[in-house]
């Protein structure tokens, strides 16, 4: 289910001079129409500069999400937007963000042109050194969906991974960048790319189609044929799970996707 969203006059004024001392009075505010996972998701200006701001009250079940992005934040320059600054006060915990502009959501239709900035984004990230921070593995975020406990093994791996390419987190100018790293995970290195089907697949690719961008990333030469077809039953049993617990539009039409590249997978 989405989250409550809040508006920045609801937010206690202590909270708002927290953020004023990074900014400088606030002149405009332009609440955000993405971010469903935030209470608070907003373009802030003030006389110095503009940010992206989201945030969670500190007693949210998922405020470990906003600690998660600011300890990875520092090591994803030319990947994500940079965090200018981050605010606990009153309750709350706020990340500004460095407010990108010229940018649109990827388009991942078929004969899209975002699509070969994907890769290159995919292939920058597969470049960057993990981070030495804390970050759960792949596999044990898949353990409970692998049909097969040996196939967590394809799982495993040492490198950076985003692993949530909706297309609504890849903003696209020049160069393609990846916002919302809640999700950030240590793991086999073509993860990413194969999480990456599963979206392709629910924006009108065929799963070879879908395959076939994964495979212009220089880490899916890594992934054994074995290992694909494991992670799309791992996946299918995911969105499953969680189509049936929010049966939303976009979950059923993730859940669809994954069902068709599970199958496409045990046929081939």
């Amino acid at each position: 289910m989405p989250t409550a969203r809040f508006t920045v006059d609801q937010l206690p004024s202590a909270v708002r001079a927290a953020v004023e001392e990074h900014t400088g009075p606030l002149l405009h505010a332009e609440e955000a129409a993405e971010g469903f996972n935030s209470e608070i998701a907003v373009r802030l200006t003030s006389a110095s500069g503009t940010w992206h701001v989201k945030g969670l009250r500190t007693d949210h079940p998922r405020v470990w999400a906003q600690a998660r992005e600011a300890a990875v934040a520092p090591f994803l320059t030319g990947l994500a937007p940079a965090l200018r600054w981050h605010v606990v006060s009153h309750g709350w915990d706020l990340l500004g963000f460095e407010a990108l502009t010229g940018h649109h959501h990827a388009d991942y239709a078929p004969g899209s042109p975002d699509l070969p900035k994907v890769v290159a984004l995919l292939n920058r990230l597969g470049g960057t050194p993990r981070p030495g921070i804390p970050l759960r593995q792949a596999e044990q975020r898949l353990k409970e969906y692998a049909g097969d406990p040996a196939d967590l093994a394809f799982f495993s791996g040492d490198h950076l991974l985003h692993t949530d390419l909706n297309n609504t987190n890849v903003l696209i100018a020049e160069e393609a960048r990846l916002v919302d790293w809640a999700w950030a995970t240590r793991g086999a290195a073509w993860l990413d790319a194969a999480y990456w089907v599963i979206w392709l697949i629910a924006s009108g690719h065929t799963p070879a189609s879908a395959e076939g961008w994964a495979a212009r990333t220089l880490a899916w030469a890594a992934a054994s044929g074995p290992g694909i077809t494991a992670f799309a039953a791992a996946s299918h049993r995911l969105w499953t799970e969680i189509s049936t617990s929010d049966p939303d539009p976009w979950t059923t039409r993730l859940e669809a996707a994954a069902r068709v590249w599970d199958e496409y997978r045990t046929r081939a």
